[in-house]
């Protein structure tokens, strides 16, 4: 697969729950989830042919609104509609309201999506690997909002607290429906949901370094 994280997320959603691994090249500025960048694509490809790669399991987030339902490999974000006012949001882990915010918005991302609006919202980033999902607030109109992650066996719901406005929901960065004003979304942690080929000499902190920078900068 040619293309930026994108493309490759739509890969990775297209054979969801298959065990078919997208193996990709990155054309994309990014390129967080690719196997190789464009200057390794003659190595790189024999090495697709002979089977030369190891896979990672990548985790899901299962959202249900209405009976319809979405699978998001990277995150699920809800947004205030442009030209409305600031959201009203809050969610729930299990049957307790942990967080309520006046917002431009929110992210329930994955370790895989920690790294995309997540990572800007100033939200945790977690290694592949770690079993969880993060819930971080966007541009939150409050000194206090922190971002959490939660654990892979406790459902969240998130909840539109405002009696007018409704809210947009995107299931990694594609819109998909809107969230009425006092509706609630229930999300769920689902483990194997994408297969991606990696190159046996990758890893996360390899990546991480290379795509975004030192954590900490040498003084």
């Amino acid at each position: 697969m040619l293309g930026g994280d994108g493309t490759i997320l739509h890969g990775l959603r297209a054979y969801a729950n298959s065990g078919v691994p997208v193996y990709a090249v990155n054309y994309g500025e990014v390129g967080f989830l690719a196997t190789i960048d464009p200057d390794e694509i003659g190595e790189g490809l024999e090495r697709a042919f002979r089977g030369d790669f190891e896979t990672l399991t990548l985790p899901g987030i299962e959202v249900t609104i209405d009976g319809e339902t979405w699978t998001a490999v990277n995150d699920v974000s809800f947004h205030r509609q442009k030209g409305q006012r600031v959201a009203d949001l809050a969610f729930d882990v299990g049957a307790d309201e942990v967080g309520r915010v006046r917002c431009d918005g929110l992210v329930i991302a994955t370790p895989a999506g920690s790294t995309g609006y997540n990572l800007a919202n100033g939200g945790p980033v977690m290694a592949w690997g770690v079993e969880g999902y993060a819930v971080s607030f966007i541009a939150p109109h409050s000194l206090t909002a922190r971002s959490l992650v939660i654990a892979p066996q406790d459902a969240i719901t998130v909840r539109n607290r405002s009696e007018e406005e409704p809210v947009d929901v995107s299931v990694d960065g594609r819109p998909v429906c809107e969230l009425a004003p006092g509706g609630a979304l229930s999300a769920r942690f689902r483990h194997g949901v994408g297969t991606l080929a990696q190159t046996y000499d990758a890893s996360f902190y390899h990546r991480l370094r290379e795509k975004f920078g030192r954590l900490v900068n040498a003084v």
